[in-house]
């Protein structure tokens, strides 16, 4: 049964973070380590397009000064092509960078714990890693649960 322990053990609280490099939606190298010395929400969603996960990010999108004041620089990241990211990017307006883990197909996700082998996408995880490369917090909802805008908020006001 695919779920988030096939892809190891899922990254929480105290972790160092998994580095990794992905390509934006201009097919850009983005490098996570080049934004140490500041606080970054690394959030993974299933699909672009999909109705949970648009709802989810344009929540994020709509309330992007709660990250901007926290100074959090906000990454988010799905298996879905470079392509696909950047036609839903234009339609969505997001104001924050979309990654792509299409290849190796989710390697970034089964590096944070949050890959589903079952299905072939990254399951809806968040993580808040600190200036130092430190995970501070984490959550990791089943499929079809969407996340609570009040956990981030919580979650900004620890660091």
């Amino acid at each position: 049964m695919g779920g988030p322990g096939d892809a190891g053990t899922v990254v929480g609280p105290g972790d160092p973070a998994p580095d990794f490099t992905l390509p934006d939606t201009h097919g850009t190298p983005f490098h996570l380590a080049d934004l140490a010395g500041g606080p970054v929400l690394v959030v993974f969603f299933p699909f672009a397009f999909s109705g949970i996960c648009t709802g989810e990010l344009c929540e994020l999108r709509d309330n992007i000064e709660d990250f901007e004041t926290a100074g959090v620089r906000l990454l988010a990241v799905s298996t879905d092509p470079v392509f696909t990211l950047k036609a839903w990017q234009e339609i969505e307006g997001f104001g924050f960078d979309l990654l792509s883990d299409f290849w190796p197909h989710g390697a970034v996700s089964r590096a944070f714990g949050v890959f589903d082998d079952e299905s072939g996408h990254a399951l809806r995880g968040s993580f808040l890693i600190d200036d130092d490369g430190i995970v501070r917090w984490s959550i990791v909802n089943p499929r079809g649960q969407r996340r609570d805008l009040e956990g981030y908020r919580r979650a900004l006001a620890e660091i």
